[in-house]
């Protein structure tokens, strides 16, 4: 199938808008709660060392598995909220980098793919060896297993942090690299009317998946096709494609991309930027392969100081 008709599936704008509030009402139906998983102001959890105000949470929500973030509060608050969300190893990380310049960050897991006792394999597919979060997502807009269910996890643990007394109320940017960067945008839409300040993107996965044509990290998609109508699966990946919400993205947005980067490729991300029609800005990196650069860390740090 051609991209042109594979886009010819896409859902319209008005059903991106329909599917975001639907999943925002949906949330209110799921409350999150958080469980610290140590007090202790310096501290080793899970064979890395944590500074002061640093916490493992656990979250949980009615009818989904337990899944974990990393809370850090701001010294001197209220201040803004920052979000970092995990590449598609779904990997627990920390920026305590951005936490020392008194924001409150909050960095997740969603999926319950992680644990501290590390990950949980029996949740991987069975055929691709990866997480199934995107294969699912082919199957239908509205799977647990699939987006659906990871940005109700994701909009709990959100709503939990915003109810902070250490943050300002209705101030959250989003910021991760490959799926952190496209979970981060479509983060930045679900929350575009709830607060949504700034995203950083990079090298941004979940981004014009007919363009991809299977390369690179979207060759999981295929398993989600085999038993699912080729047309409708098309469809409900368009519910996730970073690239349909974009009518949505009305606040600063960061792009980067790695010009040798075969894992997401860097022309998918171009066609993003330039369907923007707000302040953006791309940064392309020459001769780069994927993963997370230093020089976005930078990066995301002016885009808080000037917009968050």
């Amino acid at each position: 199938m051609e991209n042109k008709n594979i886009c010819s599936h896409y859902p319209t704008k008005t059903e991106i808008d329909e599917w975001v509030d639907r999943l925002w009402d949906a949330s209110f139906r799921m409350p999150c709660e958080a469980i610290s998983m140590h007090t202790a102001c310096i501290h080793n959890a899970c064979g890395a060392m944590h500074m002061n105000r640093t916490t493992l949470l656990r979250f949980t929500q009615p009818g989904m598995r337990p899944f974990y973030g990393m809370w850090s509060r701001a010294m001197n608050g209220p201040r803004p909220l920052v979000v970092h969300l995990p590449g598609y190893g779904s990997e627990l990380s920390t920026h305590l980098d951005l936490a020392a310049e008194n924001y409150n960050l909050l960095e997740l897991v969603p999926m319950g793919y992680w644990t501290p006792e590390g990950f949980d394999e029996s949740l991987r597919h069975p055929k691709t060896g990866t997480w199934p979060v995107l294969t699912q997502s082919v199957v239908s807009p509205y799977e647990n297993e699939g987006y659906w269910g990871w940005m109700l996890n994701a909009v709990g643990a959100i709503k939990w942090a915003l109810a902070q007394p250490s943050v300002l109320p209705e101030r959250v940017s989003f910021f991760g690299t490959s799926q952190g960067g496209g979970t981060a945008l479509l983060l930045g839409s679900i929350f575009r009317d709830h607060g949504t300040r700034c995203v950083c993107a990079d090298e941004p996965f979940l981004t014009n998946y007919p363009m991809s044509t299977f390369r690179g990290a979207y060759d999981c998609i295929r398993a989600g096709f085999e038993n699912t109508d080729e047309a409708q699966g098309w469809k409900n990946l368009g519910f996730v494609d970073t690239v349909c919400h974009a009518h949505r993205m009305e606040y600063p947005v960061l792009l980067t991309l790695g010009t040798a980067d075969v894992v997401c490729p860097p022309e998918t991300i171009q066609t993003l930027y330039d369907r923007l029609e707000t302040d953006k800005m791309l940064f392309s990196m020459r001769g780069r392969g994927h993963g997370h650069q230093f020089e976005f860390v930078r990066h995301v740090s002016t885009y808080l100081e000037l917009y968050a």
